[in-house]
């Protein structure tokens, strides 16, 4: 007897397994789930985190667009100079540019001073109080 003659495995029907590979029935894909079934997509990660993050395009020239600088009569009342506008603020430190908003409020005690105010917004409290004390708001 030689091996070519011998009867064995050859001859059984041949197991049917699952399609893709020599790995048995179910080609290596474990049991059930999505990671078994055929065409699975499966979202990385990654992409769900950076989808968590608002866009931020463009965010570093806004960091204080739309901000309001207040300003109190009590301390301008302190101040040297009877004019008081957006160079001032600059120059006091209160604004970053000349552009940027800025409002005057009025503020607590007595404010006896003659100032100009201009080019700078003013609530109606402290406009009264500006216009009782002699001054003007152009």
């Amino acid at each position: 007897m030689q091996l070519h003659e011998l009867k064995g495995s050859k001859n059984r029907p041949k197991k049917r397994v699952g399609r893709g590979g020599k790995r048995g029935t179910y080609s290596g894909k474990g049991q059930k789930g999505q990671k078994s079934r055929a065409g699975r997509k499966i979202r990385p990660a990654e992409r769900d985190l950076i989808s968590k993050f608002p866009k931020f395009r463009g965010s570093g020239n806004k960091k204080n667009a739309g901000v309001t600088r207040v300003v109190s009569l009590d301390r301008i009342a302190s101040w040297d100079g009877e004019r008081v506008n957006p160079e001032l603020l600059v120059k006091k430190g209160i604004l970053n540019r000349i552009s940027d908003p800025a409002k005057i409020l009025a503020g607590k005690g007595e404010f006896k001073k003659k100032i100009q105010v201009s080019g700078i917004s003013v609530s109606q409290g402290a406009r009264k109080i500006i216009e009782d004390a002699g001054g003007k708001i152009l």
